[in-house]
């Protein structure tokens, strides 16, 4: 079919590699992979189920616009000669197995509007490659093993509206061009090495979101950030925040700071939250408190009690109406007598991480409750069945589930599932991250349904940092008691013996010996 334009077979359960013979479609446009139901003149290939390499022959299609190849179990080296696709105005390629480093061929393709890729593994990569990309709109080269520092030539990208930058190895400080942008809306630096201060008028008049958490930055934070209408997460940096409006927000920071008590609060053991939804107090009488609060692309909360808090980083880019970091359900949910708990969650575009605050060091249980209710069943029948959302679960940072699936895992959509796991607080910070690494479908059964999803956490410490638990305490006290009333009743028969024995040298009439009730003397 030499004359085909467009071509997609996204969303399905093939397997094996890509057919060389697609390298001779050479009047594509459009090849999808992945799961999506819009965009007309593209090919698309996500979530398709196809494995191993991409073959070489794709260098054929020179007149290819649009690439989407997310959620697929390619391997080896991210192709070279990509870059010689030249009429490219979108290439989109994460949740895979690719390895870096992203070719500097990259850099001849100048019509780029979107390009997204994400989670490659292997070899470092640099943003050389970016050089006359003046195109761009989407610039998404999260989690890439990125290393280096931030080019400048990036702040004259004019058009770029959406850049995330996130969960890399970037050193250096944030260019002072980035305060050049006139369209950027939404700009993701999180978890990097950068340092220094923040340029001071890097929030524009268009920015909405600024995510610089989880790196060594120091300084002020920059004017207009009590603005409204934007949202700022600056969690685990050094910037001073002691002009922030929200004070309370600059409490949980403080909390955060490492060696640092949290003020005027006496330490906990426990924490219960219902992630997403409001007060309830389960049937074992555990209340889970109220967590309804919307948040932004890059927020931060912190409990009214002060004994948790909650930030979020990511942006749902591709949806129609608006981003929903709450989702709910009316449905029954089974396999619980807590289906009120499950009805309502939280959920993240990226990077989802709940804090507990002030809590007295020593070994915990945490509970992690899911459902999923926003993906159906699993149904031969339909696609919305297809869908799948995978993402990955750290506690005190390390990671304890990986390409975790609910619905896989819970046996269905709408039925509650519970991972319980222990954790060590030793400076009275509990950290709960839940992070979407780029697996899964992004589109089914509507747009932007993917990313992780918590219906509820509830932690509690179940020994000091001593090592001793409640249960080791009663039974202490046990061995004390039973100790003491040992050694008691050993003197018991010690003076018992004796008495016998001075008895029995006594004369003779003198001797008492009771037996059963006491009995007059003969």
């Amino acid at each position: 079919m030499t004359k085909l334009l467009s071509l997609s077979f996204s969303s399905n359960n093939l397997s094996g590699p890509l057919p060389t013979e697609l390298g001779k479609l050479t009047a594509l446009k459009q090849l999808h992979l992945t799961d999506s139901f819009f965009c007309y003149q593209s090919r698309y290939i996500d979530s398709s189920g196809v494995s191993g390499p991409i073959p070489q022959d794709l260098a054929n299609l020179k007149s290819l616009r649009k690439l989407w190849a997310s959620d697929n179990l390619f391997t080896g080296k991210l192709p070279e000669f990509l870059g010689t696709l030249t009429e490219l105005v979108d290439l989109r390629f994460e949740g895979t197995s690719l390895e870096g480093p992203i070719p500097d061929s990259f850099g001849a393709l100048t019509k780029l509007e979107n390009l997204i890729i994400g989670d490659l593994v292997g070899d470092d990569s640099s943003l050389d490659f970016l050089r006359n990309q003046t195109s761009l709109s989407v610039l998404s080269l999260r989690s890439c093993q990125l290393s280096g520092q931030i080019p400048d030539i990036i702040g004259t990208f004019s058009k770029l509206k959406y850049l995330d930058l996130s969960f890399n190895k970037l050193e250096g400080t944030i260019p002072d061009s980035f305060q050049g942008f006139t369209k950027l809306q939404f700009l993701f630096l999180g978890n990097n090495n950068l340092t220094g201060p923040l340029p001071a008028n890097i929030v524009s008049q268009s920015l909405t979101a600024l995510d610089v958490s989880f790196n060594p930055l120091s300084g002020n934070l920059p004017v207009n950030v009590d603005m409204s209408g934007y949202s700022m997460n600056f969690v685990g940096t050094s910037i001073n925040a002691d002009y922030l409006a929200d004070r309370k927000a600059l409490e949980m920071l403080s909390c955060l700071e490492a060696g640092t008590e949290c003020a005027n609060k006496a330490k906990s053991t426990s924490f219960s939250i219902n992630c997403g939804g409001t007060e309830q107090t389960s049937a074992a009488s555990v209340k889970y408190d109220d967590d309804s609060k919307t948040l932004e692309a890059a927020s931060v909360y912190m409990s009214s009690d002060r004994q948790w808090g909650v930030s979020n980083s990511g942006y749902f880019i591709f949806t129609s109406n608006g981003p929903q970091y709450i989702v709910k359900t009316d449905s029954q949910i089974t396999g619980t007598l807590e289906s009120e708990l499950y009805k309502t969650a939280r959920v993240s575009a990226s990077s989802l991480r709940y804090y507990g605050l002030g809590l007295k060091n020593g070994k915990y249980s945490v509970e992690l409750h899911f459902a999923e209710i926003k993906m159906e069943d699993d149904d031969s029948r339909s696609w919305k069945g297809l869908g799948r959302r995978v993402f990955d679960v750290y506690i005190q940072g390390e990671r304890v589930l990986q390409d975790f699936d609910i619905r896989k895992q819970a046996g269905g959509s709408n039925r509650a599932l519970v991972r319980t796991f222990d954790a060590n607080v030793t400076n009275t910070v509990l950290d709960v991250h839940f992070r979407w690494a780029g697996k899964g479908t992004c589109c089914i059964p509507s747009q932007s349904t993917y990313g992780p999803l918590v219906s509820a956490i509830s932690a509690s410490q179940v020994s000091g940092v001593d090592g001793t638990s409640s249960d080791d305490n009663k039974k202490r006290v046990g061995k004390i008691v039973g100790i003491a009333f040992g050694c008691a009743a050993g003197l018991v028969i010690v003076s018992s013996a004796f008495y016998l024995w001075w008895a029995r040298e006594a004369p003779t009439g003198q001797m008492r010996v009771h037996t059963g009730s006491p009995k007059r003397v003969e």
